[in-house]
């Protein structure tokens, strides 16, 4: 008997063939195969928003040979990643293939593992078709918004632009913070630490200013500063109440696609779609020495923190052989997913305990291993026990004054020995105290008052953004890294080091949504339209009906926009450049055309003069002295050469930076990462130091 089974891509064929064997052929469609058809909007608004699909370039052959296989095969099996798109995805490989989507040929994989295939195989269904249509939404959705929108907003700002539904309100988060920090005034306050030694005891604590009998004590200014040291700087201090306590963590539960994806930037600093693509490929299958393709975690697209009893039992068995019965909580944890989380798969998880990450390592690449761990750790630690902390709070008090001190000891480690989780802010450190009795004397060993000021919210970095689309129903998880790359690589949005900050381009764009698209923008009415998907998905809600209610308010407003804004274009400061047009003395300005950027003379059409875009770094060439700028390979891939090409042969993957080896005179080269780093290139040499934030901008 013949079998075919099609998944998405080549790696999860190869893996899942090794464990279903001779009788089945296992073959890739290489993602979708049918799409919307790209050169026009391709949805019949007038007749309930009807599709028009098509073979998607290039895979026509593909298509060929994937006919002629189901042809000679006994039967068809549809196994496409488990979550909405790879719903979808089956369904339009059941058209073309003319299967019915009634028949049970659809299964699913949690995990690319011989028991997770096994049992996908032995539960085929149908095709859902309520994922499908909730899928399909989305899709129309999203081109209506971009087929429409995006011509508007591109006449009346700058050529090329795109708008879409979800990318357009996570600027706009971005535009918001930037506002705040730009309107913030900080304001200016003190507080005064101190250092002392409890009687009979050469040991030094720190305490703070709490303030005195009458409470909380705010200080504003330096002379109310200078009036409490002058008050305290030679009183007598006195323990007057202590208070030890026992404190007990929990760990963190095991990744979700949101949560990993902020992890893994804050801890391995990977970019979300880094992040993703490294995980699809431990879920798809990892050559490992003496086993073959391998799945090594379970599925990377979910909301839920439900984990399997079995992966329980397996976890609890490692922990215990690995660091023994007091590392085991009493009873396995059970996490809570979110109210409106989909619960179709497990939290991400290693797909089985056999491989730890140090095994296996020679077999993966640096990328692979890193996120590997990570994902091992963390589910490992969600089942060990609570970290116990002995802690300890005092009160010194001197001349009416509070000063309050507070630490702990670690009595036994428990999850803490495996993994922390990190934050996006910094929890302040507190140290362990020295032996303290009420009553007892302390000694100032040193006072000092200390000036601060309020600051602004914090820019948002990838983690952070995540986190904040997350808790207001932004999207999807699975859409996250997708939509920060498109606002970056279109410019709305640029890094500078960790943070995204707005271009002006984001910030006029925002704007202008603001004024005539108000929902589109919207937090709320995202978050809502998100709500509506997942209903449809339910069977709860119809797809066509969502869609006529949303498009019939988003068309008057887009026509009342174009009535009112006919003739107006937004001039950029940012298009402006320092160039001098030769032929008649204006700025000449940055535009975009089909094959990218250029340099035009405004006063188009009576000067036509342009020029090639080049972006200098503002380094000069070691070579020849001439500029160094970014430049790009046919893949995109940025690198850097001199402008005096080809008589100068200068380049380099790694940007240079405007100073010179301390060692050796040569250029220094900056080098991305977790803790970037600028180096000397020179063989030999080895000189290299890490970059601060504030350097690394």
């Amino acid at each position: 008997m013949s079998n075919l089974v099609i998944v998405e891509s080549p790696a999860k064929a190869k893996t899942i063939k090794k464990y279903l064997g001779s009788d089945y052929e296992v073959v890739a469609s290489m993602g979708h195969i049918r799409d919307l058809v790209k050169s026009r909007l391709s949805v019949d608004i007038k007749n309930n928003f009807t599709p028009r699909y098509e073979i998607i370039k290039g895979k026509e052959d593909l298509v060929k040979n994937l006919k002629k296989l189901a042809k000679d095969s006994d039967f068809v099996y549809l196994a496409t990643d488990p979550d909405r798109e790879g719903e979808a995805i089956s369904w339009h490989l059941a058209y073309i293939l003319g299967l019915s989507p009634e028949v049970k040929n659809r299964i699913e994989f949690n995990e690319i593992t011989k028991s997770g295939v096994t049992k996908g195989m032995a539960s085929p269904r149908s095709i859902d078709l309520d994922l499908v249509d909730a899928q399909q939404a989305r899709r129309i959705l999203d081109r209506l918004v971009g087929y429409k929108l995006s011509p508007f907003i591109s006449q009346k700002i700058r050529r090329g632009l795109s708008a879409g539904r979800v990318q357009s309100v996570t600027v706009r988060i971005i535009v918001d913070r930037e506002e705040e920090i730009r309107k913030f005034k900080p304001e200016e306050y003190w507080s005064i630490d101190a250092k002392f030694s409890p009687q009979g005891s050469r040991r030094v604590f720190t305490a703070s200013l709490y303030g005195n009998e009458k409470g909380k004590l705010k200080i504003s200014s330096k002379e109310e500063a200078d009036k409490i040291y002058n008050d305290v700087k030679d009183a007598e201090f006195v323990i007057t109440k202590v208070k030890n306590g026992t404190r007990k963590k929990s760990p963190a539960p095991p990744f979700i696609t949101s949560t990993l994806q902020q992890e893994a930037s804050r801890k391995l600093g990977f970019q979300s779609k880094r992040t993703m693509r490294v995980a699809q490929e431990l879920y798809e299958g990892i050559d490992l020495e003496g086993f073959g393709a391998t799945g090594l975690i379970t599925y990377m697209r979910t909301d839920s923190l439900r984990v399997s009893n079995v992966a329980v039992e397996s976890v609890t068995s490692y922990i215990k052989s690995q660091f023994g019965d007091k590392y085991l909580p009493s009873k396995p944890r059970f996490f809570k997913s979110r109210s409106n989380a989909q619960d179709g798969h497990e939290a991400i998880r290693p797909a089985s305990m056999d491989f730890p990450p140090d095994t296996v390592k020679d077999s993966l690449t640096s990328d692979q291993y890193k996120l590997y761990k990570l994902i091992w750790n963390r589910f490992v630690a969600s089942q060990m026990a609570e970290c116990v902390q002995k802690t300890t709070q005092a009160d010194i008090v001197g001349n009416g004054y509070i000063f309050k001190a507070s630490g702990y000891r670690v009595d036994f480690d428990g999850f803490t020995c495996l993994y922390t989780e990190s934050k996006d802010e910094e929890e302040k450190k507190s140290t362990e105290l020295p032996p303290l009795e009420k009553n007892m004397t302390a000694k100032v060993k040193s006072i000092i008052p200390n000036q601060h000021f309020t600051q602004p919210p914090a820019r948002y970095t990838e983690a952070s953004l995540i986190k904040t689309l997350e808790e207001n129903g932004i999207g999807r998880p699975s859409t996250y890294a997708a939509t920060i790359s498109t606002i970056t690589s279109r410019e709305y949005v640029k890094r500078e080091g960790k943070s995204l900050v707005p271009t002006e381009l984001g910030e006029v764009s925002v704007k202008l949504m603001k004024e005539r698209f108000p929902k589109i923008v919207n937090v709320k009415f995202t978050a809502q339209m998100e709500n509506e998907l997942d209903l449809v998905e339910e069977g709860k809600e119809n797809w066509v009906e969502l869609l006529d209610n949303f498009y019939d308010d988003f068309d008057k407003t887009l026509k009342k926009a174009k009535a009112e804004m006919e003739g107006v274009k937004i001039q950029l400061k940012e298009d402006e450049t320092d160039i001098i047009c030769e032929k008649c003395g204006r700025k000449m300005v940055v535009k975009v055309g089909r094959y990218g950027k250029f340099i035009a003379c405004p006063g188009y059409p009576e000067c036509k003069n342009v020029k090639k875009y080049v972006e200098k770094t503002g380094v000069k060439c070691p070579k020849c002295g001439g500029d160094v700028i970014v430049k790009h390979t046919k893949s995109k891939r940025i690198f850097y050469g001199c402008s005096n090409y080809p008589e100068c042969g200068f380049v380099s993957w790694n940007e240079p930076v405007n100073e010179r080896c301390p060692q050796c005179g040569e250029i220094l080269y900056k080098k991305k990462g977790k803790k970037p780093t600028v180096f000397c290139a020179k063989e030999g040499c080895g000189y290299s130091k890490t970059i601060k934030d504030s350097e690394n901008n």
